[in-house]
């Protein structure tokens, strides 16, 4: 995987968190998995293209989820995975591959991403190989963001 598209994606990351819950995410070792769909989870998939075809799936532990949207939401405690839960995960995901796709812009390669789609069990064609990039954000959790390859 090219380090062209890896960095815009973890730069984008941490500056969406420290912009939006003042705490920046810390990352893990990348490695190469086969994706496989994880109950308790809020999985979002955005697709990349134009002058680069990609797939990018966040993986969001459920707990981590409403965490994110209790700091967005200024400590309001969120106890459940609503509809609203998941669309301010899902506007997160977008808030990163926008940022990260105005990166890749300015670094030469032109690209447009989808709209961020909530994925479950059956949604996708689960098993494919990806480059994960494990984040750890202190007192909310860790999340994944996986660019299928």
């Amino acid at each position: 995987m090219q380090a062209e598209l890896i960095n815009p994606f973890l730069t984008s990351s941490i500056q969406v968190f420290e912009t939006i819950i003042q705490v920046k995410p810390t990352v893990g070792k990348l490695q190469m998995k086969q994706m496989q769909y994880t109950d308790n989870y809020v999985w979002l998939k955005i697709r990349i293209h134009g002058q680069m075809e990609k797939e990018i799936m966040f993986g969001f532990p459920d707990t981590m989820a409403m965490n994110i949207v209790s700091a967005m939401l200024g400590g309001y405690t969120v106890t459940e995975l609503d509809d609203m839960c998941r669309s301010a995960v899902a506007e997160l995901g977008n808030m990163i591959s926008g940022n990260a796709s105005t990166m890749l812009y300015h670094n030469g390669i032109a690209v447009d991403i989808t709209p961020p789609s909530l994925v479950g069990d059956g949604a996708i064609d689960w098993g494919k190989k990806a480059v994960s990039i494990p984040l750890s954000v202190e007192r909310i959790g860790d999340f994944d963001i996986n660019i299928l390859v």
